[in-house]
């Protein structure tokens, strides 16, 4: 059980003044680089801006209270856009509701039933496929609002989506453009004067009070989504239907691995950051319960943030207090400062999540894969890759998986081999060969199996034959180090085959997992427990003495 306590209680034994200024310092800090982003995001979701900070709050909270990593920052974060974008577009705000609950009880699930270390069987093509995908969705989708497009519906489909800027190039709102332009501008070059305030946060305060204040013609957040709701996030329970639950149950599982895959490497990397270990269990069940009551009240799927908990880190947080100052600190901007937000031009929105998704995207990785790794691999990658463009995160992460498990099954059975032992006195078998092969009788056939035998592989075994002078077939499986129930039935058939031929079955080194389905399965009895040896020579010997 102690791998499900949250960390909060681990780390507060000894906790000090000096340890707690520095959390509070941090925890505001990070609020405010989380402030822009979370409003952002939301906008590229297409829910409302103030949705993005209930997350933030919500979430974020139970994260920091419930999770393993000391330092976790929990919020929305750029890989749901596109999964969020979808579900309410297709299903309304109640679906994204259903999905985010649903995704957190499965994330809860699975850290009950300790899954955490499971994640890391998500193959590295994958995440790297489909992360470059939701960069480039990402990317797309912030140019109507970068260029200040008239566009009365933006489709939710890639190619529709291209379509219409095409056609609607014209309408591009040049003064939106430039400052835009000037967004970008001031994210690049404020990092260079310090690291200190995030140059989202300078850009959107500069480009605000331009736009404000030279009545500039560029559309703001309060003039597209009207005025903003500045007060505390209430708890709403969404109209539920059988229907809709098993409608959002395959969204709800891919936002859950999502949440685990980006939360717990998120976890990793501040692991080694600060030279603590993270609790992946507990940090599963954080995650499904921040995901749960963001759902509830009015919030959208949330994991740990990389970014966000990086900073948490530079900036002197050491424990989840740090996480909870910051749901403080953004529950005060919410109550005081959101009808601000309003003004906020929508191109310097658009600005910064064109920088994060120009960030998020690991292309040096991409290409690198595209280069050295196997074929199965490369074909892997760019097809979850296509698959998240065009088509949708949930159809990309199905079929990646499937391909990579069908794939990597297709190279483990390729591995799996049956071959047969020589005789010394055959005329292929040089002098140097014959010196260091066990003279054995004609009557005996030995044959040595190599690789895991399973279903892919397991019709290697019928390779294995004999002659009208064999009398004893000896095979080696110290290579073998697992077989499952398609193996055995193919062993059965070579069992069933040899008594009808009377011949008898001899093993050699069979390994404990390979042992353990033979005893259950009753083939050790069927073929005789005294046919099974510890090596080669006592089954050799034991082989001789039944031909004499």
């Amino acid at each position: 059980m102690n791998e499900l306590r949250p960390k909060l209680f681990d780390v507060m034994k000894g906790y000090t003044k000096e340890q707690l200024i520095k959390d509070i310092i941090s925890g505001i800090i990070v609020a405010i680089i989380a402030l822009p982003l979370s409003i952002a995001l939301a906008i590229a979701s297409g829910v409302g801006p103030e949705q993005g900070l209930y997350t933030a709050i919500i979430a974020g909270f139970f994260i920091s209270f419930f999770g393993g990593s000391r330092v976790q920052i929990g919020g929305p974060t750029a890989a749901f856009v596109v999964i969020i974008y979808g579900i309410v577009a297709n299903y309304g705000t109640d679906g994204l509701i259903v999905a985010t609950i649903l995704a957190g009880a499965i994330l809860i699930l699975m850290g009950i039933c300790h899954f955490g270390s499971l994640i890391k069987y998500i193959p590295y093509t994958i995440t790297t496929g489909f992360t470059c995908g939701i960069a480039v969705t990402l990317f797309v989708g912030q140019l109507k609002d970068f260029f200040g497009l008239s566009i009365d519906s933006v489709p939710s489909e890639f190619l529709n989506k291209v379509i219409a800027y095409a056609e609607n190039i014209s309408t591009i709102n040049w003064t939106a453009l430039v400052i835009g332009l000037v967004a970008i501008a001031i994210m690049l070059v404020w990092p260079k004067v310090t690291d200190k305030i995030p140059g989202s946060l300078v850009a959107i305060i500069v480009t605000t009070a331009i736009v404000y204040f030279a009545k500039l013609p560029v559309n703001t957040i309060g003039s597209v989504y009207g005025e903003l709701n500045s007060s505390f996030p209430t708890f709403h329970v969404p109209a539920l239907s059988m229907n809709l639950i098993q409608q959002m149950i395959s969204p709800a599982f891919t936002i859950a691995i999502l949440a685990g895959i980006e939360s717990l490497l998120s976890a990793v990397v501040s692991d080694g950051m600060i030279g603590d270990q993270h609790k992946s269990n507990a940090e599963l069940i954080g995650q499904g319960l921040g995901n749960i009551f963001s759902g509830l009240f009015g919030g959208i799927p949330a994991t740990g943030a990389i970014a966000r908990t990086a900073a948490n880190v530079r900036n002197g947080g050491r424990t989840p207090i740090a996480g909870i100052v910051h749901c403080i600190t953004l529950t005060i901007i919410l109550l005081v400062l959101m009808p601000l937000a309003a003004l906020i031009p929508m191109t310097t929105l658009a600005a910064v999540l064109l920088v994060v998704a120009a960030n998020m995207a690991d292309w040096t990785s991409f290409f690198h894969l595209c280069k050295t790794a196997p074929k199965s691999d490369v074909i892997v990658l760019v097809a979850t890759f296509l698959l998240t463009v065009f088509f949708d995160l949930v159809v990309a992460i199905e079929v990646g998986v499937v391909m990579a498990a069908m794939l990597f099954m297709k190279r483990m059975a390729e591995t799996a081999d049956v071959k047969a032992w020589k005789y010394t006195d055959e005329p292929d078998v040089t002098p140097g060969e014959a010196e260091k092969m066990r003279e054995i009788p004609h009557s005996i056939r030995v044959f040595e199996i190599s690789g895991p035998l399973f279903f892919a592989a397991a019709d290697q075994i019928l390779a294995i034959n004999s002659d009208k002078s064999t009398k004893v077939v000896v095979i080696r499986m110290r290579s073998v180090p697992a077989i499952d129930a398609s193996a055995m039935k193919s062993l059965r058939e070579l069992a069933d085959r040899a008594k009808k031929k009377k011949i008898t079955l001899v093993f050699s080194h069979v390994n404990d997992q390979p042992m353990s389905v033979m005893k259950k399965d009753h083939f050790v009895e069927y073929v005789g427990a005294e046919n099974f040896h510890k090596n080669i020579v006592e089954a050799l010997d034991y082989a001789e003495n039944l031909v004499k």
